[in-house]
């Protein structure tokens, strides 16, 4: 394989040093996933026994991906190129790579205007926690509680009826209306995140992550020692780990476990492959590789998996140890603090981490885009940095406007999954296929100080493909028809004035002590089957009474099943856009970069 010389372009930027790309691209995906997604997962997906998908998963999909992005993102630096599109297109010109370029551009964008929301959360409870506002409030629903029991019921009630308040889950564009609290930290949060990026790769991301990463593993490691040493903490660890071999029977749990290594490792998502790209032709990817996976690792399931649950457990029980995501960080974990001794430090220090994880990860989400508005239009970095801002401004306000029931948020993360899926699929696919994949493992070992076996070229380009295409499928497979229907009014409108009829039965039938089997037959002699027009002329008069509230469901799903569609339209029309915008790109500017840097040197076109 023929050497080339640097690329010496205008204004491009390399890493100052290995730790500093090491901890860019860790604080890339250390995030929220890793301190909130995963304990939820392992403890509901078998403890111990979730480890099992989860390490076969990790070496068979996250660390093959992670290679290939980081070797074909440091060839596309080669040519000049940091984003997705560039650096495809360099590799493989034809037009697929645009279009699998696109989406490299369209995950992290989207994905960032929603996590900015998340990332203002995390600072809210932070400063909350610091001026002893969550104090208050315990102090509030506690009071005269003397049983354990009712006292654990009325905090939990307490933290979750303030998350839904203040993130405004009850209705539409209730933090628009307010204008408060919320908006102001959002703006904040765009202000941190864009401030930084604006420095740049070497004195905003690098400088950052340098100082970011150790403080928030410091952090981590102070609440894990307090955590502990804190009594009886063996029955929450044992909570959380002691294997349910029985549940690896289950396919759900290997597709838990090979989701959560794309939210472990950020593959899929195109942040390596930019991040890689302003490495040096020679600098190392495999071990550099092995590093951030590891520092990852690290903080995933030594800090988080033994944080979350077993004090959630030990203080609160099961029931509250075993949430999801959003559950997890919002609702349990600020309980948490109302039992643990010096809870207010150990709140603010959780949360304010959480805040610098969070931060990590959305830097990675920006550059991409501005690496595309920079290499493919010439666009200077203010210009490109204030054009990312109005459109990821744009798309978070409309997150926080359809705030009921997290509703946008929730079918834009669904989106952004699926695709992520298939975006790490199709690079994996070019690796091992298209530029081949043992021409690609020699260009791996290119100034490695760890080679990679050439048996990992079989790995690449068979195993990991197949491994990929069944989770792709068992994914659409058990998740897609849901959100499908999610988008049809016509059914989410039936089916909520249906369950709303339904809960009337219910309760109207309660004394009778009816069993589950009689109960569902006068159900569906009252009602007819799920799905059926309901004729409100039809039923007793005292089934009537629940007319006008099960009308109202019906038009609130009917709605959301109309936003749901407006969610899905828009990021299909924001993909079209960029695939139209990387075309465009790569026949002009991208295309004579690339004839530029094959000048310097021999190419390496697949």
């Amino acid at each position: 394989m023929n050497k080339s010389p640097e690329l010496d372009l205008e204004r491009k930027e390399k890493w100052n040093s290995k730790i500093g790309v090491i901890f860019a691209v860790a604080g890339s995906a250390v995030g929220l996933g890793n301190f909130l997604r995963f304990p939820g997962q392992a403890v509901n997906n078998g403890g111990g026994a979730f480890m099992i998908p989860y390490i076969i998963s990790f070496l068979l999909v996250g660390i093959p991906i992670a290679w290939c992005e980081w070797t074909m993102g440091r060839l596309g630096g080669r040519y000049g190129q940091n984003s997705g599109p560039g650096i495809l297109y360099a590799l493989w010109r034809r037009w697929p790579s645009k279009a699998v370029g696109a989406m490299m551009l369209l995950i992290p964008v989207v994905i960032y205007m929603y996590y900015v929301l998340l990332e203002a959360w995390c600072l809210d409870y932070c400063i909350e926690f610091t001026k002893g506002g969550f104090a208050d409030l315990f102090a509030g629903v506690t009071a005269g509680v003397a049983d354990h029991d009712a006292e654990v019921q009325a905090v939990v009630g307490a933290t979750d009826e303030h998350w839904q308040t203040t993130f405004g889950m009850a209705d539409h564009g209730i933090l628009l209306q307010k204008g408060g609290r919320t908006i102001w930290l959002v703006l904040t949060c765009f202000l941190v995140n864009f401030v930084i990026i604006y420095q740049g790769v070497t004195r905003g991301i690098e400088l950052f992550c340098k100082w970011a990463m150790p403080l928030l593993i410091l952090c981590a490691i102070i609440i894990l020692v307090r955590v502990l040493t804190l009594p009886n903490i063996t029955s929450g660890l044992g909570f959380m780990w002691n294997p349910k071999w029985e549940l690896l029977k289950d396919p759900q749990v290997w597709l838990a476990a090979s989701g959560q290594i794309f939210f472990s490792l950020s593959v899929g998502f195109g942040l390596i492959l930019c991040y890689s790209s302003y490495l040096h032709s020679n600098d190392d990817v495999v071990l550099t590789s092995l590093s951030a996976s590891s520092t990852n690792e690290f903080c995933e399931v030594i800090l988080a998996g033994l944080i979350v649950v077993p004090t959630a457990f030990l203080f609160l029980g099961a029931e509250n140890a075993t949430k999801g995501t959003f559950g997890l960080g919002f609702v349990t974990i600020p309980a948490i603090m109302h039992f643990m001794p010096l809870g207010n430090f150990f709140g603010a220090m959780w949360f304010g981490l959480l805040f610098l994880a969070a931060v990590t990860s959305s830097l990675s989400m920006l550059q991409p885009a501005i690496a595309f508005l920079e290499d493919g239009f010439g666009l200077r970095r203010r210009t490109s940095v204030t054009i990312l801002g109005i459109v990821t401004a744009g798309g978070a306000t409309l997150t926080m406007f359809f705030s009921r029931g997290l509703l946008a948020l929730d079918h834009t993360d669904f989106w952004c999954n699926l695709m992520m899926i298939v975006a790490a699929t199709c690079q994996v696919l070019i690796f091992g296929w298209i530029i081949g994949a043992a021409r690609g493992v020699e260009e791996m070992n290119r100034g490695a100080d760890l080679r990679v076996p050439k048996f990992m070229a079989f790995v690449i380009r068979f195993v990991t493909p197949t491994f990929l295409l069944i989770i792709l499928v068992m994914w659409s497979y058990s998740k897609l028809p849901t959100y499908l229907d999610g988008m049809n009014p016509q059914t989410q409108g039936l089916t909520a004035r249906h369950a709303t009829y339904q809960e009337a039965v219910t309760a109207h039938y309660a004394e009778a002590e009816l069993t589950e089997e009689a109960m569902t037959a006068r159900i569906e002699e009252l009602l007819g089957a799920k799905g059926d027009e309901i004729d409100a002329g039809t039923l007793p008069p005292w089934l009537q009474e629940s007319h006008d509230a099960a009308e109202e469901a019906g038009r609130q799903a009917s709605s959301d099943a109309n936003i749901a569609r407006l969610v899905f339209l828009g990021i299909v029309l924001f993909y079209i856009l960029l695939i139209v915008l990387s075309d465009l790109a790569c026949r002009h500017r991208i295309k004579w970069m690339i004839q530029q840097a094959e000048r310097a040197g021999p190419g390496w076109e697949a």
